[in-house]
């Protein structure tokens, strides 16, 4: 079983994002789920270095394009990297590779990930799975979309979305769907 969470690069150690983003690796690890993440800094590196010290297995998802871009290598905690060339594929790595996906706080690349994920649900082009958005933030940023754009958004389509307020829940919704203990 693998569980590809997305996360932001800023959050640095001692944070509370890191440290959530953190424990929820250490829960995926703690339960020998495999865990797919970006590959570099902030929450990525936190959710990696949460699983490896748990005993999991961290696969790092890294590409050309983000490292042209910033020179940066996968954290120390990725014990197997997928390298990609270009961050499309590099985010439909993450999106169909998972039997479940964790969206932590983040920025632009999180919303792309958590967008790739739904869209690909809602057509039926991956294996269904929870998508699930942790965080208050990420919640305030759906129900505006929906009470601004809800007319574009068929009622069955906002299912696929999951809320949990932090690791504990999301790692509860993750054990339902997967129905481990």
């Amino acid at each position: 079983m693998k569980v590809s969470v997305f996360g932001g690069s800023n959050p640095k150690p001692g944070s509370t994002a890191y440290q959530e983003a953190y424990e929820l690796g250490k829960l995926l690890g703690s339960a020998g789920i495999a865990v797919l993440t970006g590959g570099y800094g902030g929450t990525m590196e936190a959710t990696s270095r949460g699983a490896s010290e748990a005993g999991g297995h961290v696969i790092g998802v890294t590409c050309d394009d983000i490292e042209t871009y910033r020179p940066i290598g996968p954290n120390q905690w990725v014990a197997e990297e997928w390298r990609r060339k270009t961050l499309q594929s590099r985010v439909d790595a993450l999106v169909e590779n998972c039997d479940a996906a964790i969206a932590l706080p983040g920025g632009v690349g999180t919303l792309l990930e958590i967008c790739a994920t739904w869209n690909r649900l809602v057509i039926n082009s991956i294996t269904p799975k929870p998508l699930i958005l942790l965080g208050s933030g990420w919640q305030k940023t759906i129900e505006t979309f929906f009470a601004t754009q809800g007319d574009y958004v068929a009622m069955e389509n906002r299912e696929y979305i999951a809320f949990a307020p932090g690791p504990e829940a999301a790692f509860e919704i993750v054990n339902q769907f997967l129905g481990i203990s």
